[in-house]
């Protein structure tokens, strides 16, 4: 009797599974490329934790620092690292890298948009 419903429970467990997956958010990147950040900003929404993927395109190393995050990676060439920042208040955030401290830029956490009264 139970193997009846077994394609049934699996297919209701593949299809609650591609809907969670869909609805999530994907993990936002950071390019080190000619030992520059892209973005030099990076947006990221407020009161959550977020996986950061810091991919490196140079042959040098690069680091990932920020005294704003509270974060210090070194970041091998042609490679990439993932960071977990958060939850953060709305603000702007600086991080550099360490090696080539020219190169800088800014997580920045805007505010949700407030819900208007009556909805």
């Amino acid at each position: 009797m139970a193997s009846r419903f077994a394609p049934l429970v699996l297919a209701g467990l593949l299809i609650t599974t591609a809907t969670a997956l869909a609805g999530a958010p994907a993990s936002p990147e950071l390019i080190i490329a000619n030992q520059r950040f892209s973005p030099q900003e990076l947006p990221l929404p407020p009161a959550i934790k977020v996986r950061l993927v810091i991919r490196n395109q140079d042959a040098l190393p690069a680091e990932f620092e920020s005294y704003d995050l509270s974060r210090e990676i070194v970041v091998p060439g042609h490679s990439q690292v993932t960071v977990y920042l958060g939850p953060l208040p709305p603000g702007r955030y600086r991080f550099f890298n360490d090696f080539y401290q020219a190169a800088e830029g800014w997580v920045v956490v805007s505010a949700l948009p407030a819900v208007p009264e009556g909805n």
